[in-house]
């Protein structure tokens, strides 16, 4: 049996909600009929927006929506997605599927998602093919207040009163997809960009979010922080960011076979739960060359790309990214989210690609048909985490699996005087007990107790079987100073005490 210690009066670090954020592009059926139907459709929808994933997506509690891409942000331009649908560009989509592209889908659209979601935003500005003016302007139409041109522009379209942009992304991807570009050259072009995103509110700034590494790739890291950080003036202590991004996916066969999503043996399992586990390592390598530059911490980063990438379906478009999601993903969601809890210091927001009908999607859509995959009852058990205080915690007795990874991870919050426990089992076959010991006796009330877990590592949710793996609730043992939870093989447990 492990044994897991809790501290819980050890707070260590603050967990932003936007850690649980998500990613939605336009990409395969992610926006047009995953988030957005328009407003003729026979799908009961809300100005456009799906009702169904809306009121799912508010159940999860989403924090904060990143858009419009990915690699379809550095080829973006704005403009061509405001005013009359009948009146806007149409273009070839030509990162993904080389679908046509209608912008009915704009700036306007995604402002009314996320108040109907009741989620922060998150708006990825063009670098890679954009220019300057064109992100200033578009800056201007969202967040201008007073009389100016775009800002009349906005309320001829219908929007008098402007926006709240939470967070801005200068550029995605600008090693790759987003320019090809070196470090050193991007982040000269970075520290140009940001001076256009303008705090036309100044009551409540717009957090600027640089682009940052591939993976491993520290060269990018410390080019980008060298150039943004090494500055003659002491006050620009900031290097004129909020944030560094950082994107990471799971291929359980490498980049280019990448494997299925729901035929796989339990090596190829085990590998998988390696690369999951691998986020760690990331941010500790990155995380150390921000502390060179950033050493208080004021600086964060921002996974805003994370998740399983498979294989697509057979028979679909390959350039959709549409993949299934088993117990597998679970873990992975589970395993992740524990990590990025432990580097709440760091780690202040992230973003599972994507949202809906896309890689590793909390939701999938047929038609008028929705439904919710294991990775959504993952997050929607670990909501509870949000806006919590981290707490010391430890592990001892845990056994080794697969190529030596631990059978169990955890992390532990507080928040409004409840502590959240969330557990994930790595074993494909084995189950575990863990005896969870808090230091005092005061939280010794079970508020809670759930499991997302099935009889198969393959296990996933069908249209024709949209519950064989849900979020159930799970039974615990007291003990004098805790409860004792038997973790089946391949299981995620959530568990909330109280005084």
């Amino acid at each position: 049996m492990a044994t897991l210690k809790i501290c819980e009066n050890e707070k260590l670090s603050h967990i932003n909600p936007e850690v649980y954020g998500h990613f939605s592009e336009h990409l395969g059926r992610c926006i047009y009929e995953g988030l957005y139907v328009g407003e003729e459709s026979d799908i009961p929808n809300v100005n456009g927006m799906r009702s169904d994933v809306v009121a799912a997506l508010r159940e999860l509690k989403v924090p904060v929506l990143r858009w419009p891409g990915g690699c379809f942000a550095d080829e973006y331009h704005w403009e061509d997605g405001i005013g009359p649908k009948e009146n806007r560009k149409k273009m070839i989509n030509t990162h993904w599927g080389g679908v046509m592209e209608d912008n009915s889908f704009g700036t306007h659209e995604f402002f009314e998602l996320c108040r109907q979601i009741g989620c922060k935003t998150y708006i990825n500005g063009n670098v890679g093919s954009g220019t300057v003016q064109e992100m200033s302007e578009w800056v201007e139409y969202m967040t201008f207040p007073g009389v100016s041109p775009m800002a009349d522009l906005r309320a001829r379209n219908g929007h008098p009163e402007p926006w709240k942009v939470d967070y801005f992304g200068v550029g995605n991807e600008n090693w790759g997809c987003g320019g090809n570009m070196t470090p050193e050259y991007y982040a000269n072009l970075y520290r140009r960009y940001q001076t256009y995103v303008r705090h036309y509110d100044k009551a409540a700034p717009i957090r600027k979010v640089c682009c940052g590494a591939n993976v491993d790739d520290a060269f990018w890291t410390r080019g980008v922080m060298e150039t943004c950080f090494k500055l003659p003036h002491p006050e620009h202590h900031h290097g004129f960011m909020d944030a560094l991004s950082l994107h990471y996916y799971v291929h359980p066969l490498g980049w280019e076979k990448k494997g299925s999503a729901t035929e796989f043996d339990e090596k190829v399992f085990y590998t998988t739960m390696k690369k999951a586990m691998y986020m760690e390592d990331l941010i500790n390598l990155h995380g150390g060359i921000m502390d060179e530059y950033d050493p208080e911490k004021r600086i964060g980063m921002s996974v805003d790309e994370w998740g399983s990438w498979y294989t697509v379906e057979p028979g679909t478009n390959p350039g959709f990214l549409y993949q299934q999601n088993t117990v597998r993903d679970a873990l992975i969601a589970g395993i992740t989210l524990n990590i990025f809890n432990k580097h709440s210091d760091r780690v202040k927001m992230a973003c599972l690609a994507q949202m809906v009908n896309v890689l590793q999607a909390v939701i999938l859509t047929e038609g008028p048909e929705m439904l919710l995959t294991p990775t959504y009852h993952v997050m929607h058990m670990y909501r509870h985490h949000q806006d919590g205080d981290l707490v010391r915690s430890q592990l001892s007795g845990v056994k080794t699996v697969g190529e030596g990874l631990p059978q169990i991870t955890e992390s532990v919050s507080v928040k409004d005087g409840v502590v959240t426990v969330t557990l994930v089992n790595l074993s494909a076959s084995e189950s575990e007990k863990v005896d969870i010991q808090l230091s005092d006796g005061a939280y010794g009330k079970l508020l809670e107790s759930k499991i997302v877990a099935s009889g198969d590592i393959h296990d996933h949710n069908t249209f024709e079987d949209k519950d064989k793996v849900t979020e159930r609730d799970w039974n615990v043992t007291g003990t004098d100073k805790g409860v004792v939870v038997e973790m089946p093989a391949a299981s995620v447990v959530e568990l909330r005490l109280g005084k």
